[in-house]
């Protein structure tokens, strides 16, 4: 079993020419445990194509989806507050396919945030449920697990790329506690990558092609607490 699994995911990175040069394989309650490890340098920010996706003034191509915490525009910031109730994403009108996204992140108190990529909306019983695959910015208190850029399925299965391999390890420095965080995401195919403050995170590949396409949300979690800011929001498609 671990054999074609290992197989399977090989082949579908081939397809992409996206095989990395290292992977770790483990046995997890009877299925294979594939991480692949993202060796790439972070992709260029300044290069042409990059637009806007945040005027700066108003949230104006955003809506806010599943809970009812609030996004507001402060000093040229887009700043989510955390309340009581389900987790809250602001998302782009816009569906997106393969292309690379930066922004900045910080936290003015401490919570649990992130970043939907190719993610939609289903339907449940108290109305929109946001899910698929999402770019971690882990709170803070965490205890030093480190795993912001690790991409957590959001009402698909949690975890799908914990940062656990010894090459993620540097990941555990990278966040500036009280100051601003950059998060790029690049989605190409089945192959979704990360890099946080430049240092290279996840390497996820999408094996069932379950996420072809969809919006870019941010994400302030349900819980006690939590102000997040961002700014320099912007995108590429590719």
């Amino acid at each position: 079993m671990t054999y074609k699994r290992i197989m399977l995911v090989g082949s579908a990175l081939l397809a992409t020419g996206a095989l990395p040069l290292t992977m770790e394989a483990a046995e997890t309650k009877g299925k294979a445990d594939v991480q692949l490890i993202n060796t790439d340098p972070e992709p260029s920010l300044k290069e042409a194509g990059f637009i806007s996706l945040f005027d700066g003034k108003t949230l104006a191509g955003w809506t806010p989806r599943q809970g009812t915490m609030v996004f507001a525009v402060k000093e040229g910031e887009i700043v989510g507050t955390c309340s009581s109730g389900p987790s809250t994403f602001l998302c782009t009108d816009k569906e997106y396919t393969d292309f690379i996204f930066t922004c900045e992140t910080k936290w003015a108190v401490d919570g649990n945030t992130g970043v939907q990529v190719r993610s939609r909306i289903r339907k449940g019983k108290g109305g929109d449920i946001v899910f698929g695959p999402q770019v971690e910015m882990e709170d803070l208190a965490k205890n030093g697990r480190g795993w912001s850029g690790g991409i957590y399925g959001q009402q698909c299965g949690g975890w799908l790329y914990p940062l656990k391999a010894p090459e993620h390890q540097p990941l555990k420095q990278a966040i500036d506690r009280e100051g601003w965080n950059r998060m790029t995401v690049m989605v190409k195919g089945n192959v979704f990558k990360t890099w946080i403050n430049g240092w290279p995170a996840a390497n996820w590949v999408d094996g069932e092609n379950e996420y072809p396409k969809g919006f870019i949300g941010l994400q302030v979690h349900g819980g006690k607490q939590g102000v997040i800011h961002w700014r320099n929001l912007r995108v590429k498609e590719l």
